[in-house]
């Protein structure tokens, strides 16, 4: 038998044209959203699966990943559906059309408030993860029914100080959160399950669908919450029924173990999502991606292609992780001193083979970080990490150890602040001080963005005399995500009808799209939809048809959601400009100064003399004031304002936050 060419879909291209209301009534409107900047609905069908370019704060925010972010159709026959929809051949969708190219752009505020999920269709629309490297989550909607694929966390930049963790805006899908039929996890990285925690608090019996390490990672995670999820194990090969969710898991590779693409079947059709995926052809634990799976689900007929675009812009195909070892091999067997590896703290394959390495040259091993430890102990139980008996130390053994008998396995290889080898870099970890002698491996990715963070660190281990190797210098990382070549090879095996590009900055999702044109999907059919933008799929088509209003949901310390952007505006202004206070009693009746007005700076100069021009000024925008006979408090705070505020910008050039406190008396 013929393999199947990609089907063509049973009507014209363009948004749905919507449900009247008499066939609404039993499907509630999926999104609760304040007013939208237009009541459009429907693009014209030229452009209705085309998107818009980032809003200006996301382009802006991020040139960078962020962290870690290193599928058979059963029971209901088809050959109605294909007879009725026909098919084309390969080369249909690439006449005419010469170099590859994405989809052009639109206007986002040409998207209004999207209608009534179609009856009989399916609804999908990103909280996250789109046109960003983190907090991914994305939502189907199919009978009144709900189906979650990841719910992520995202970390900050230095542009929002002071905050620990980004959150998916759970807003448009709050007051349906009964409606939730699972949470369905691809894998184990933050970005992918970080906030599951943070939505069960939303409601606790929502279950929760992933693998086995998948989900021992989300149970220490919650018990941390002090939650305990509905949890659901899966692997390759198996089905779970979800409402009216069929949902099929199929092994890829990824940089952590027992990561899963879903496939998403509804009698709207069925929709692939990659998860995170590369096509690592020697993976260390043997598990391949199932192009056979995504092949024969390619003979099925996918409607629906959702697909990693991490590394679209890559050419080529990903080094196997296996090619780590020897040069981790050469690298520390070189060392005559303590070796330091700083890795990801989920990596358990790469941690494998420095635990293989330090065993070869009869070095003991030691985990370092909170992380690390919890889950390097999670993978040795479950038998993910083969780590031989009396080989692992714990910190306070390790200090007795000779230097050259010792591999410490840390956090902190994009520099986070607060990790393990940022402190060693700082001179301040309470049990570990950098030596000179020190061979510290960075065994990950540079992402973009934490680049400062990165070399800070660096800087510091090698002030202390360290000899420091990354990516730069020798082969000891390859990425977790497909490169261009391998998704080539995704498009081909899968022949979607329609394919969505997601988890990765525009620059990655333009690229995506552009090798999905370059398979035969045609132009009109590729979806790109920033977070929040809603894709229908009815009859084969998938088309934009609104958008509903998503933000970043602030993690601070122990409150959620409580911070927004204004606050972090004024602690950039703090933290740039510094702080002044300015005091001052008036007379209730005269508006007169009754006290000399008190003016101090925080972070604003060290000069204690700084501000004495100031307060002349403002003593004489008092005597203006009360001259004019103005008594309010108000008014007059805000005179004394702009009149530090002109001084400070013409004296010193800077604009810091000023703070008048008039009492009237």
């Amino acid at each position: 038998m013929g393999r199947r060419p990609r089907r063509t879909a049973s009507r014209a291209a363009g948004a749905p044209e919507p449900v009247r209301e008499r066939d609404t009534q039993q499907s509630a409107t999926p999104i609760k959203e304040t007013a939208a900047p237009t009541t459009e609905t429907a693009a014209p069908a030229s452009t209705s699966t085309t998107t818009p370019e980032p809003a200006a704060a996301q382009q802006e925010s991020r040139d960078r990943s962020r962290n870690e972010s290193e599928g058979g159709r059963s029971g209901r026959g088809r050959s109605s559906d294909r007879n009725r929809r026909g098919g084309r051949g390969r080369q249909s969708g690439r006449s005419d059309r010469g170099e590859q190219s994405a989809p052009p752009v639109r206007d986002p505020h040409a998207f209004g408030t999207p209608p009534a999920a179609p009856r009989g269709g399916l609804r999908v629309f990103a909280l996250g993860g789109i046109g960003e490297i983190g907090r991914n989550m994305t939502v189907f909607e199919h009978d009144g029914k709900l189906l979650i694929i990841d719910c992520g966390v995202l970390f900050p930049e230095d542009q929002q100080p002071g905050v620990d963790l980004i959150l998916p805006d759970f807003g448009p899908i709050e007051d349906r959160i009964d409606d939730v039929a699972a949470v369905v996890l691809t894998h184990g990285h933050e970005d992918h399950i970080g906030a599951v925690p943070f939505l069960l608090r939303l409601r606790r019996d929502i279950p929760v669908v992933g693998a086995k390490f998948t989900l021992a990672l989300v149970a220490a995670k919650c018990r941390e919450h002090r939650l305990q999820p509905k949890l659901i194990e899966v692997s390759e090969g198996e089905h779970t029924q979800h409402g009216p969710f069929d949902c099929e898991y199929f092994a890829v590779n990824h940089s952590i173990p027992d990561a899963l693409a879903v496939a998403v079947r509804t009698p709207a059709g069925i929709v692939l999502h990659t998860g995170d995926i590369k096509l690592d052809q020697l993976p260390l634990d043997g598990r391949l991606t199932d192009l056979a799976g995504f092949s024969r689900l390619g003979d099925e007929g996918v409607d629906l292609f959702l697909v990693d675009s991490t590394n679209a812009e890559v050419p080529g195909f990903v080094t196997p992780e296996r090619e780590i070892g020897p040069v981790l091999d050469s690298v520390i067997g070189k060392a005559r001193g303590r070796v330091i590896v700083a890795s990801f703290a989920s990596h358990v394959h790469r941690i494998q083979q420095v635990v293989d390495v330090a065993q070869r040259y009869d070095r003991r091993v030691c985990f370092v970080g909170r992380s690390m430890v919890r889950n390097m102990q999670i993978a040795q139980d479950l038998g993910y990490l083969d780590i031989p008996d009396g080989l692992v130390v714990d910190l306070d053994q390790a200090a007795n150890l000779p230097v050259h008998k010792l591999v410490l396995i840390s956090t902190g290889s994009q520099g986070e602040p607060l990790s393990a080898l940022s402190r060693m870099a700082r001179g301040d970890h309470r049990q570990i001080n950098i030596r000179a002698d020190d061979l510290v491996v960075l065994a990950s990715s540079l992402i973009p963005g934490n680049e400062n963070a990165v070399f800070t660190v660096v800087n510091g281990l090698a002030r202390l005399g360290a000899t420091v190797v990354t990516q730069q210098n020798a082969k000891v990382h390859v990425s977790g995500h497909a490169s261009a070549g391998e998704l080539l090879y995704l498009y081909n095996a899968v022949r979607p009808t329609n394919a969505m590009p997601v988890h990765g900055e525009w620059r990655h999702l333009r690229a995506n799209a552009a090798l999905a044109v370059a398979t035969g999907v045609p132009e009109e059919r590729v979806v790109l939809a920033e977070n929040g933008v809603v894709v229908d799929l009815v009859d084969g088509i998938a088309s934009i048809t609104g958008k509903v209003r998503v933000g970043q949901v602030y993690v601070d310390g122990l409150s959620v959601g409580d911070v927004g952007e204004s606050t972090l505006s004024d602690r950039l202004v703090l933290g740039e400009g510094g702080f002044i206070s300015i005091t001052v009693a008036v007379d209730e009746t005269t508006g007169k100064a009754v006290t000399t007005p008190e003016l101090n700076g925080r972070g604003f100069s060290d000069d204690p003399d700084a501000l004495a021009d100031a307060q002349e000024l403002v003593e004489a925008e008092l005597r203006r004031l009360a001259g004019e006979g103005v008594t309010d408090t108000h008014r007059i705070a805000q005179g004394v304002r702009r009149v530090v505020g002109r001084w400070v910008a013409d004296t010193y050039r800077r604009r810091p936050m000023i703070v008048p406190t008039v009492i009237g008396v």
